[in-house]
């Protein structure tokens, strides 16, 4: 496989990853929550709570992504398999 293609599966693979890492911390904290919270409490405040855990999950799973890169960046060579996505100016 050349570069590119590398490029292509590294990219998708890493989408689908990301995906999958916030569906399973949306679905722990909307797991979590009503247990602290309790049901009663939990169905009033529910209309406020749902943003707000959607965008906790968003922001965790972008942290967690950025730990994994960064891991990833140090162990592999990546200018040796992918080819850049974004060039620099000339």
């Amino acid at each position: 496989m050349n570069k590119k293609l590398n490029t292509l599966f590294f990219i998708l693979g890493a989408t689908v990853f990301n995906l999958l890492v916030m569906i399973i911390l949306m679905v722990i904290l909307f797991g979590v929550v009503p247990l602290l919270l309790g049901e009663g409490l939990y169905r009033s405040v529910m209309p406020f709570l749902v943003p707000i855990l959607f965008i906790a999950a968003i922001v965790a799973t972008f942290f967690i992504y950025n730990a994994i890169m960064k891991f990833v960046t140090r162990k592999i060579d990546m200018e040796k398999y992918f080819h850049p996505i974004f060039k620099g100016r000339k």
